[in-house]
């Protein structure tokens, strides 16, 4: 039985999704514990209603961004996780955090990645005036959301999107595409062969 950690900092939408999932699908897994570095995030109540272990380490009562991560793998490691998975998770990760996690650390970005990394995606993928857009489930590096990628989603731009309509029909997406990719990893279906992750058993990487 596989340990799984999921770090949030809000009300943890696809943290949901993971946790139904397992529970419903009977994955061979478990969530071992949701942590969040914000006590007030909503996502902590789903988890405790749950019995998941629910834990805060604030980065605000950390000097640095190096004594931050040193106190949250502490205590992702007391979970002893196989995975620990960012949903939501909105602080930037340094390299050595990524380091002790490598290989076992998964995140979800709003947009076809490579193509807008960071901030106010939605924004500026309407800017762009590009015609699709989607979601990212991929390994986290230390280079910011170009990790090699598991899956993606794809949703076309409506001529009279928002950034909140864009925004909610590609989280529809995410709800699907993230639990996909966590149970590949659970069940040892992913390969990563020259940065680029196959799943072993030809299930398709793209939802359309």
């Amino acid at each position: 039985m596989k340990r799984i950690v999921i770090l949030i900092s809000g009300r943890g939408s696809n943290m949901e999704a993971i946790v139904r999932s397992c529970a419903e699908q009977a994955w061979p897994a478990t969530v071992a514990a949701v942590v969040s570095n914000r006590s007030q995030a909503a996502g902590l109540a789903f988890a405790a209603e749950r019995g998941i272990a629910a834990g805060v380490v604030d980065h605000r009562a950390f000097a640095s961004r190096a004594e931050f991560d040193a106190a949250l793998a502490a205590a992702i490691d007391a979970h002893a996780p196989d995975l620990v998975v960012l949903a939501g998770f909105m602080r930037i990760l340094g390299p050595e955090f990524v380091r002790r996690f490598e290989g076992r650390l998964l995140n979800i970005h709003p947009s076809l990645l490579p193509a807008f990394p960071g901030l106010h995606t939605h924004r500026r993928v309407l800017e762009t005036g590009c015609k699709v857009s989607g979601a990212t489930v991929h390994f986290v590096t230390a280079d910011l959301d170009h990790g090699p990628i598991v899956m993606q989603s794809v949703v076309p731009v409506l001529p009279d999107d928002t950034e909140d309509s864009l925004a909610a029909r590609v989280l529809a997406t995410e709800h699907r595409i993230y639990p996909i990719s966590v149970d590949w990893f659970i069940r040892d279906r992913l390969r990563i062969q020259h940065g680029v992750v196959q799943q072993t058993e030809g299930a398709a990487q793209l939802l359309r």
